[in-house]
């Protein structure tokens, strides 16, 4: 297991009240051994005017997962946070299903730096989305 913190969906969720993941639905799922899974709802929160997932919204699941996992990767959160320094993403089809389904993995999980790659797929489990972020683990001010 690659996680320094313990945590619940439960928490992970109640701590994102009143917050971007909040406006857009977007729900934690899973906690693995190794990665971390959440959904957004495919709704006017998050299309675009032609009535599918809107790219930006894809890009803002990614981050949050990746932001969340790092976070999750820290020893001692009173010192030090996570912080994104770089994303991407690479839209592959469109988004239309009720639910999109994201799942970051760890490619490197490093003392300063920490790379995810997130994969978002629709219901019927068709790959939407990859993305990359690259997040800076830095002293707390």
């Amino acid at each position: 297991m690659i996680w320094k913190q313990e945590a619940t969906l439960e928490g992970l969720n109640a701590m994102h009240g009143d917050t971007l993941n909040e406006a857009l639905g977007i729900e934690m799922t899973e906690i693995g051994a190794d990665y971390l899974t959440a959904r957004m709802p495919v709704d006017k929160r998050t299309v675009q005017p032609y009535r599918i997932l809107h790219g930006g919204a894809s890009v803002c699941l990614a981050e949050s997962l990746g932001s969340i996992a790092s976070t999750l990767c820290i020893g001692d959160l009173t010192k030090k946070m996570a912080v994104g320094v770089e994303i991407n993403a690479n839209h592959l089809r469109p988004g239309t299903t009720p639910f999109v389904h994201g799942k970051a993995r760890p490619v490197r999980v490093g003392r300063n730096i920490h790379v995810w790659n997130i994969e978002i797929r629709d219901d019927e489990g068709r790959l939407v989305c990859v993305s990359r972020i690259t997040i800076a683990v830095v002293d707390r001010r």
